[in-house]
């Protein structure tokens, strides 16, 4: 593993550990030309995932990115990222095993949208509200009255 410091080609692993309810490895190294630490993770690849955009462009699956839309949508939330990350791989490891390796960037979409609504109901609308291209307040509304019961039975409870 190179350093992404000196970009040295002689890394050291120091820690090992499982996480992700076991489905990742995180590794803790250390560079023994610059002493940098760092952490890596390696994970099971069960085909490379392509995403078709809505323009119709296609591009590598990027967890990364992923996970950072994802994070933004439930900033300042009380969410457990352990929790996050278990609920990350199973949508990932369906992605993957979703057929020929495509996948369109709004059944991403959907799919987070889902897992939001099952982890935290403000996330859940926050991203809805990017994904679905909120432009007034009305659409939050919709959105709102779409979820029926739920959304003032959870207002009630708190």
């Amino acid at each position: 593993m190179r350093c992404p410091y000196c970009s040295s080609e002689n890394t050291q692993v120091k820690d090992s550990r499982p996480v992700e309810d076991n489905t990742a490895i995180r590794r803790r190294r250390t560079c023994p030309v610059c002493e940098q630490r760092f952490t890596t993770f390696e994970r099971v690849q069960l085909q490379d995932v392509t995403v078709i955009k809505s323009d119709g462009k296609r591009e590598s699956f990027n967890r990364g990115k992923l996970r950072h839309s994802i994070m933004i949508a439930l900033r300042k939330r009380p969410i457990d990222e352990a929790r996050l990350d278990d609920q990350l791989s199973l949508l990932v490891r369906q992605l993957e095993m979703s057929g020929d390796g495509e996948v369109t960037s709004k059944d991403i979409g959907k799919r987070v949208m889902e897992m939001l609504a099952r982890l935290d109901p403000v996330g859940f609308v926050r991203y809805a509200s990017v994904y679905n291209d909120f432009q007034q307040a009305s659409d939050f509304t919709r959105l709102l009255e779409s979820l029926g019961g739920k959304a003032s039975d959870d207002a009630s409870s708190s």
